[in-house]
């Protein structure tokens, strides 16, 4: 096992997160799924400058894209829009692409449970198909209910993963799985040799090691069924904007580049922009808390 992190929590140029993780002891990065913001070229150096593998990608399934939508139309570019994020990690020689199938904050259906179903497998096959040509392992991420409607439990992210294809994995996520499961290492264990990739946070989605998840009995878990993947770091840390905030440093105070719709991804998931000096702290803590367990 390895630490990574993804980089969409904090609008910040590359080589910044790159010298910062390089610097705590991380060794991959999963890049925001927004392919048009990397230059090939140019992200290939500096990951090699700073000695930093891509790990791989997670869709950022927001505004329209969404395989469960009425419009053929609307599936259609969702399915595109996956299959441009399979390229980019194919071309930043990656392992895998976490996938979200739904739009995150969408909490309501537009269709029958067999109709959705049915969009779903036949767009991820699709998306399947593209990522086993490329050489990219398809990760489905099941996420809490208060994000989607669809697809909360390994379970059901299992039974999705088998209507996809043989080869279609699953990845993990310590902050759903602490609302959803009833028992996150029973749900580990289930999930077993489809398992490939795990994103960390804690139980109120701080960096492992600010909440009360048992990351030694996580992280031993993971090696009894074998797991040697990235660990991801994924805190969306909850802005306190109360006297009672034990970090005054917390809120960014600049202006920084960010689109509208990054910027009502991260504040749909409890968060808003964090300033570096924070967004470090998390990034510190989680490197204190995990590597000692699994170098």
């Amino acid at each position: 096992m390895h630490l990574s992190t993804h980089n969409w929590m904090r609008a910040e140029p590359l080589e910044v997160t790159l010298r910062r993780i390089q610097r705590l002891g991380y060794s991959s990065i999963e890049l925001s799924g927004e392919p048009t913001q990397y230059d090939v070229a140019t992200t290939r150096a500096l990951l090699k400058q700073h000695g930093i593998k891509c790990w791989g990608s997670v869709t950022l399934t927001l505004g329209e894209r969404n395989l469960a939508a009425r419009d053929a139309g609307q599936r259609a570019r969702t399915v595109d829009y996956m299959k441009s994020v399979v390229t980019m990690v194919q071309n930043f020689e990656g392992r895998e692409v976490s996938v979200v199938p739904v739009t995150v904050g969408k909490i309501v259906a537009d269709s029958t449970p067999e109709q959705e179903w049915a969009w779903i497998v036949a767009g991820l096959q699709e998306v399947y198909a593209h990522a086993e040509k490329a050489g990219v392992r398809l990760a489905l991420e099941p996420i809490n209910r208060f994000e989607t409607y669809f697809m909360n439990r390994a379970d059901q992210a299992l039974c999705l993963a088998d209507a996809v294809g043989p080869n279609c994995g699953i990845c993990l996520d310590t902050f759903h799985m602490n609302i959803e499961e009833v028992d996150m290492c029973a749900a580990i264990r289930k999930v077993g040799k489809r398992l490939v990739d795990v994103h960390v946070a804690d139980n109120n989605r701080l960096a492992p090691g600010m909440g009360n998840l048992d990351w030694q009995r996580l992280v031993g878990t993971l090696r009894e069924i074998g797991y040697d993947g990235a660990l991801t770091m994924e805190a969306v840390a909850p802005v306190d904007r109360t006297p009672a905030s034990p970090w005054p440093d917390q809120v960014e105070r600049n202006p920084v580049d960010i689109s509208p719709e990054q910027l009502k991804f991260i504040q749909d998931h409890g968060s808003s922009l964090l300033s570096e000096s924070f967004y470090t702290r998390l990034f510190e803590t989680a490197a204190n808390t995990l590597l000692p367990l699994i170098r």
